[in-house]
């Protein structure tokens, strides 16, 4: 009888599928944090996880654990090697979040060029005169430059598109013929790419290091503007608060932190020239139930031998297909 470990709340739906589910059993540990869910791991067949992190050492102290099914796409902080080690499949939700992040992505860029932030603070301070400094700038005949064209990143280039900004693609992972055919312009020099966009977007994987840092930030034109609701670390915070206070950015949204929460003196946030969400971005009503049900499903279906083996990250480093799962 399989015991899963729900390690964060999530949404009704995810729990319903769980519950209807033959054989199983599970518990919720509503806090999302390692340190909450940790010392239950031992029992769990499977864990269905938030964004917490999963060392090797939480690994290590599930000696049962078969499957790991992230509530989300991304899985930066799980230790994938030491999943590896020991053949425990690391599934993902499907295409179940790319329109709630690309909409919030167009909310920040909107938030940002209009100064929603300061407007309102003005507003309900008194300060009906703030009006006369013609803070706000329009999005439409600006260029966007969308960094990763995977799901997220297409969402995002075509809404941009339905609000008249010229789109520039990065991504040297996708075929160019293929982003000329969505209607969008591929670059696959990325510095030069910088010079020309009045937004930046990015919507890719983290992979080690700042992807802007100090160099790319000075590269893009001066007034531009940066929103970040891919990865946390994918932009060097200490550098963009450098480049806001300067004013060669103009404004940035973020919707991820390299450390989250944020640190309460990390400098961005005292900044008004920067519109904050607490990664939330696919955590609309919609959105959660769409992922706590795949993520639940993820795991019924990997024991039932029925689960696509196109959502398990690690398929190739572990023995897995659906006669592995169904004796699992």
């Amino acid at each position: 009888m399989p015991h899963v470990l729900v390690a964060g709340r999530i949404h009704e739906a995810g729990i319903e599928r769980l519950r209807r589910a033959p054989g199983f059993t599970f518990q919720v540990v509503d806090e999302v944090s390692t340190e909450a869910f940790a010392p239950h791991v031992g029992a769990a067949d499977a864990l269905l996880l938030r964004t917490q992190p999963l060392p090797e050492s939480v690994i290590a102290g599930a000696p049962e654990l078969k499957i790991v099914s992230r509530h989300g796409v991304g899985y930066d902080s799980v230790d994938v090697a030491a999943l590896n080690a020991r053949g425990i499949a690391l599934a993902i939700v499907g295409d179940v979040n790319s329109v709630s992040v690309a909409e919030h992505t167009l909310m920040l860029m909107l938030a940002v060029a209009h100064r929603t932030i300061a407007y309102d603070a003005a507003t309900r301070a008194g300060r009906w005169a703030f009006r006369n400094g013609f803070e706000a700038t329009e999005l439409f005949g600006k260029t966007v430059l969308v960094v990763g064209y995977g799901r997220i990143g297409r969402a995002v280039a075509r809404l941009c598109a339905a609000f008249g900004l010229r789109v520039h693609v990065h991504d040297p992972f996708v075929d160019a013929a293929r982003m000329e055919g969505d209607g969008f312009r591929p670059l696959s020099d990325l510095d030069a790419a910088l010079h020309d966009a009045d937004v930046v977007t990015l919507h890719v994987p983290f992979s080690g290091g700042p992807l802007f840092g100090a160099r790319e930030l000075a590269l893009l034109k001066p007034g531009a503007v940066v929103i970040n609701t891919g990865r946390g670390g994918l932009v060097d915070e200490a550098a963009l608060a450098e480049a806001l206070a300067s004013g060669h950015v103009r404004g940035a949204g973020l919707d991820v932190f390299s450390a989250e929460p944020p640190d309460s003196d990390n400098p961005l946030l005292a900044s008004d020239r920067v519109v904050l969400s607490p990664h939330s971005a696919g955590l609309t009503v919609e959105c959660a139930e769409r992922m706590a049900f795949s993520a639940a499903d993820n795991i019924v279906s990997f024991f039932e031998g029925s689960l696509s083996p196109s959502l398990v990250v690690n398929r190739n480093a572990i023995a897995f297909g659906p006669r592995e799962a169904e004796h699992a």
